[in-house]
């Protein structure tokens, strides 16, 4: 039997909304049987990034983009440039309102996702580059954040293969 699959989901929240959303993506991990480390930005050590097979990352928006403690983490994980490659990574977010600055959130973390040689786990019916909830996660929010999740362990068992 192969060693269990793990997925590091970080992120940060000040509210609590961003809380809610990466615990939803857990659920959704465990119900695909992947193994959880949920951790806050800040308590994140660069060789989790290195060890989980799959990493998704959640921020509140903050002028479109992610919070300081999660960018504090990607600037720091240059010094894993080139050992992230091959691995899946997803993103989520949390914002004030509409056109508030989502969706370029999503991206800046993709974007370093991208630098990292990662693959990513987009939705091509929808939130296409990640979830993103407007205040507190509705129901249907917490359900496309479980569904990310079970989406990532399904990618990286598919690469494994």
């Amino acid at each position: 039997m192969g060693k269990i699959m793990q997925i590091l989901i970080i992120y940060d929240s000040k509210t609590g909304h961003t809380q809610k959303m990466a615990q939803a993506v857990a659920k959704g991990v465990e119900s695909a049987g992947g193994q959880v480390i949920l951790k806050r930005a800040e308590n994140v050590k660069l060789q989790e990034l290195q060890d989980a097979d799959g990493i998704i990352m959640g921020s509140p928006t903050y002028f479109g983009q992610m919070s300081y403690k999660l960018k504090h983490l990607i600037d720091d994980s240059i010094q894993l440039h080139t050992r992230l490659t091959g691995k899946v990574g997803a993103a989520f977010t949390s914002s004030a309102g509409a056109a508030s600055g989502a969706e370029t959130t999503l991206l800046s973390i993709v974007q370093a996702m991208l630098i990292h040689g990662m693959i990513i786990q987009g939705n091509a019916e929808t939130q296409h580059y990640g979830v993103a909830a407007q205040g507190e996660p509705k129901p249907r929010d917490l359900e496309a954040c479980e569904e990310l999740g079970t989406k990532v362990v399904l990618l990286v068992n598919q690469l494994k293969k």
